[in-house]
């Protein structure tokens, strides 16, 4: 147990060198709509101002007027402007490092996690920027070629969630931008001050570069910012990260008007445990799926569906894992498990906890909250394991939360019926020394999530990898292997060079 917390004037400090080394001029942003608060101590830290549905408007339209020049910049052009972004991330990772744990109250080692991930896409886009690839196909036709080309599609709206303040959004950006287009960001409320480092670190490569200037516009601002953004006609393509209930109200309203999305929203993952299993593996990665960044990751795991014959013994020991695991100040490096993002957090997580008992469950380890007597505006709390006789109400639903419910099974069939059960299809695991078991669950009438892991927690994935789920996870996928399409728009080309017109399917329309 961590019993010590930094001071709020400490993590004000951090938070306000932290800007002024990324170029942030804090005092254009003050005023007293947003506040920036942190989970840290539960306290206020700065009072910013918010921006207006004209000044959203305002940024659309820069956005979209430095589109129509970025457009035409070579594709391995705009690769140098991320490569030298990806290095301005490196030299700043400590910074933005800080800014994550203030904001979204990250430990240590995950706060530069996120950052390096930044760094990797970066790397990934730059290589990206000269495989823009499109195909050349057989032409039915003699004398004709039949191909297609990649175009640049427009202004992209990127709306990220707390959890991953700088991350996601960098997985949008960059790949955007190798592909031409240009970005109006809306980060989460609950943290604008990592959007605005990044911002300040981007104008800076933009600059350094002779890029043109307006390629990414941060608009601060609640609810009604993102959705006047989701809205425009300027915006092609909105991609949203955050609940399912916000993904409901995105995608109809981008559908209304043509416009495509890419949907980043709930997950209620699962992993299986089969008898042959690696428990010491097992433990180890179960124990950072589930409890890993207080439970907040959208790959987070929530339910774990354990053979009978093992069940015992895997709860046992998980529960002796937890009751170790160091809980408090994510500025401490011996810290494992920080706050929760604020008392919502907090309440949503005991209500459900409540609501599991009520459905039969048995609370094995945790609920409790922590530190409360030393930080008393924080919510750090126990990760909860609860032991569930059967798949309820309560297990199908995500709580944004760590709890963890164990759920056994007999046959492997049942276990994938009970990991498929849920409304959610992000990400999957199973433990198995068992290639058959592995093959069956990675099959088409295996776990039916886009991420799909063998020997491998839920969470942690590489941005090599196209990141996404199916179902009411929404069904975008963002970052690695092909995601990239989605920022462009296809053409399909036919040439004619052989001197004569020539109709497909042998139409003859002669005179």
């Amino acid at each position: 147990m961590v019993t010590e917390v930094s001071s709020t004037d400490d993590v004000r400090a951090k938070a306000e060198n932290a800007l002024a080394r990324c170029g942030v001029e804090l005092g254009a942003f003050k005023g007293d709509a947003i506040t920036a608060r942190t989970p840290v101590t539960g306290a206020a830290l700065f009072g910013l101002r918010a921006d207006t549905p004209a000044d959203v408007d305002r940024a659309v339209e820069a956005a979209q007027a430095a589109f129509l020049d970025w457009r035409t910049t070579p594709a391995p052009a705009r690769g140098a402007l991320v490569k030298r972004f990806g290095e301005l991330l490196t030299e700043h990772k400590q910074d933005l490092a800080d800014l994550v744990t203030v904001e979204a109250g990250k430990i240590r080692s995950e706060a530069l996690g996120e950052v390096q991930e930044m760094i990797d896409i970066c790397d990934f886009a730059v290589g990206l920027s000269r495989q823009l690839y499109g195909r050349t196909m057989p032409s039915e036709r003699p004398g004709h070629r039949l191909m297609e080309t990649w175009h640049p599609l427009g202004v992209v709206g990127v709306i990220s969630a707390f959890n991953f303040p700088v991350a996601v959004w960098a997985w949008n950006a960059t790949v955007a931008l190798v592909c031409g287009d240009t970005v109006v960001w809306k980060p989460s409320e609950l943290t604008p001050l990592t959007a605005l480092a990044c911002t300040a670190l981007l104008d800076r490569a933009c600059t350094e570069t002779g890029a043109p200037a307006h390629l990414n516009q941060v608009v601060l601002g609640a609810s009604e910012i993102g959705e006047r953004l989701v809205d425009s006609p300027l915006v092609p393509l909105i991609s949203a990260t955050g609940s399912t209930r916000m993904g409901r109200a995105v995608g109809p309203r981008v559908a209304a008007r043509f416009g495509r999305s890419i949907l980043e929203l709930g997950g209620n993952n699962a992993a299986v445990v089969t008898p042959s299993a690696d428990l010491a593996l097992t433990v180890n990665a179960a124990v950072f799926a589930a409890a890993g960044t207080a439970g907040q990751r959208c790959t987070t795991l929530r339910r774990l569906i354990v053979h009978a014959d093992i069940a015992d013994t895997v709860v046992e020991q998980l529960t002796a894992a937890y009751r170790r695991l160091p809980i408090g100040d994510p500025f401490q490096d011996a810290t494992l498990v920080g706050p929760l993002v604020n008392e919502a957090s907090y309440d949503r997580m005991r209500a459900s906890l409540a609501r599991a008992v009520e459905e039969g469950g048995t609370l094995c380890v945790g609920g409790e909250r922590q530190l409360s007597d030393v930080a008393p505006d924080s919510f750090y709390v126990r990760p909860a394991i609860v032991r569930m006789p059967e798949q309820t109400a309560v297990v199908r639903e995500e709580t944004f939360a760590p709890i963890l419910y164990v759920l056994t099974y007999r046959d492997l069939g049942e276990a994938i019926r009970l990991h498929n059960d849920v409304p959610q299809g992000l990400s999957s695991g199973i433990f198995t020394a068992d290639q058959s078991e592995a093959e069956r669950f990675l099959a088409a009438d295996g776990a039916d999530c886009g991420i799909v892991n063998v020997n491998i927690g839920t969470s942690g994935a590489e941005i090599g990898g196209a990141f996404g789920g199916e179902k009411e996870t929404g069904g975008g996928r963002e970052s690695g292997s092909d995601a990239w399409r989605a920022y462009m728009r296809r053409a399909t080309n036919t040439v004619n060079y052989s001197g004569q017109v020539a109709l497909a399917q042998g139409v003859d329309f002669s005179r």
